[in-house]
């Protein structure tokens, strides 16, 4: 069996073209294709999830039985962009003010000061109000990704060497 990409950008566009119908394929689709190669490619973009190929197992082999039909993933592969996938799967991470103000504060305990300073610092953090400490988080951020030598490091240490 030999994988195509040319095959399978064919496969997805015939049946991008015809949705919301199954499409059915014959002889005449891919000439000079072997039923194996056709096949095994059907099954590769549905193991990827790009296609239902309504494939199903007989006693003699693989034949069509319900026809192949794009997936919405199929269709945000065809794009380019992500489509409505790229979307839909954007992660959000919501913090509780009081949560930036405790993970402020460990910084802080951890930090190399003298304990009159460390609670000098965490007493004013404490009576922030939460206008400024959004305001203090995102130019904590800001630091912190205007040091990427020292994120990487962190990744390294995290994941181990590249």
């Amino acid at each position: 069996m030999k994988l195509d990409r040319d095959m399978q950008r064919s496969i997805l566009e015939k049946a991008a073209a015809a949705f919301p119908a199954r499409i059915t394929w014959d002889e005449g689709d891919f000439p000079g294709v072997a039923d194996d190669d056709l096949i095994g490619n059907l099954r590769y973009l549905e193991q990827h999830g790009l296609i239902d190929a309504g494939l199903a197992h007989s006693y003699d082999g693989w034949h069509q039985s319900i026809g192949t039909e794009i997936t919405a993933d199929g269709f945000d592969f065809l794009e380019g962009d992500g489509g409505l996938g790229a979307i839909l799967g954007v992660v959000t991470i919501r913090l509780h003010e009081d949560t930036l103000k405790d993970l402020i504060a460990a910084r802080i305990q951890e930090a190399p000061l003298e304990p009159a300073d460390k609670k000098k610092w965490s007493d004013a953090l404490r009576a922030l109000p939460s206008d400024a400490t959004k305001h203090l988080a995102m130019k904590l951020v800001d630091l912190g990704l205007s040091h990427g030598q020292d994120a990487l490091r962190l990744l390294e240490k995290w994941f181990g060497q590249p």
